[in-house]
């Protein structure tokens, strides 16, 4: 399949993901296993909405730097930033300076501590996020077959943004899915297809 590149220890991956070792490693070892903790899906979804517009692997360089700059992206923290923090962060080179992107990960902080305490919420953003699973796994064979949205992540995107958060839209939505193992869009016949216990 034109799609998938054996390497060279035998192990089949999309085109993205065979030939650069940052991307590589982040494919065989993280990308669409479960996360499951406010922290873990708090940073994915503040990194996915940093990508918006920009290759994932720009922020995978950067994400070192925007962990130290967000406080490891605890929801605590950043919920607590205000704007001497905002320009700190606009001066930061290491990171995406992107005003609107930075408010809507302080944002996103406090609307994540809100779900807290939300009765009509079941564990809090990460619970919210996983009660959005598919009834069934997408199971692309190429990449053009890849979804990059769905119903589900078109009801999540909804939800979250009737509950505060922004830069949430229905992509970035499935891409977060994606990324924490609620979807699995391995390609059929790659090594990691299947892998993350979520999806027989």
């Amino acid at each position: 399949m034109e799609d998938l590149v054996i390497g060279e220890d035998g192990l089949a991956r999309p085109v993205w993901a065979a030939a650069d070792p940052l991307l590589r490693d982040y494919y065989d070892t993280e990308w669409g296993m479960p996360v499951r903790d406010e922290r873990g899906v708090f940073e994915r979804l503040s990194l996915e909405a940093f990508q918006s517009g920009l290759s994932w692997r720009t922020i995978l360089v950067k994400r070192p730097a925007f962990r130290e700059a967000f406080a490891d992206f605890q929801p605590e923290a950043v919920a607590d930033f205000g704007d001497d923090d905002v320009a700190r962060l606009l001066a930061d080179t290491r990171i995406v300076r992107n005003r609107a992107k930075i408010l809507a990960t302080i944002n996103n902080a406090r609307a994540t501590m809100a779900l807290r305490d939300a009765d009509d919420v079941d564990g809090g953003l990460a619970g919210l996020v996983w009660s959005y699973r598919p009834a069934a796994t997408p199971a692309p064979r190429t990449l053009a077959e890849t979804p990059t949205r769905s119903p589900e992540s078109e009801a999540l995107a909804r939800r979250l943004k009737r509950l505060g958060f922004r830069f949430v839209g229905p992509t970035t939505a499935f891409a977060l899915m994606e990324a924490i193992g609620i979807v699995d869009t391995h390609l059929v016949g790659s090594w990691r297809r299947g892998s993350s216990g979520v999806w027989n």
